[in-house]
């Protein structure tokens, strides 16, 4: 029997690559007063919600994902949390 999991993805470049959008980011923070401000990064979050026959089998599957389409493992590093939804109606 199948089980729906919610999925939460967040993509973040490795620290070793340049984050032009953080360092405009952070400009601006610091020409509106926020000078404490530092080190801004820029990633991605991503929702979905997939079927699977199990935790490990939905992992397998979402790491694939990532590797393959959601992040680039070259420049970017990505972490998730899944969650099992509760079939509501089942006994």
């Amino acid at each position: 029997m199948s089980q729906e999991y919610h999925c939460r993805i967040y993509v973040t470049l490795r620290p070793s690559v340049l984050d032009p959008a953080g360092v405009a980011v952070q400009s601006g923070l610091h020409q509106l007063g926020y000078e404490g401000v530092e080190k801004v990064r820029i990633g991605k979050y991503i929702e979905l919600t997939m079927t699977a026959e199990d935790q490990t089998q939905a992992e397998t599957q979402l790491d694939e994902m990532c590797d393959r389409l959601l992040a680039n493992p070259v420049i970017e590093n990505y972490s998730y949390e899944i969650t099992a939804l509760t079939t509501s109606g089942s006994h």
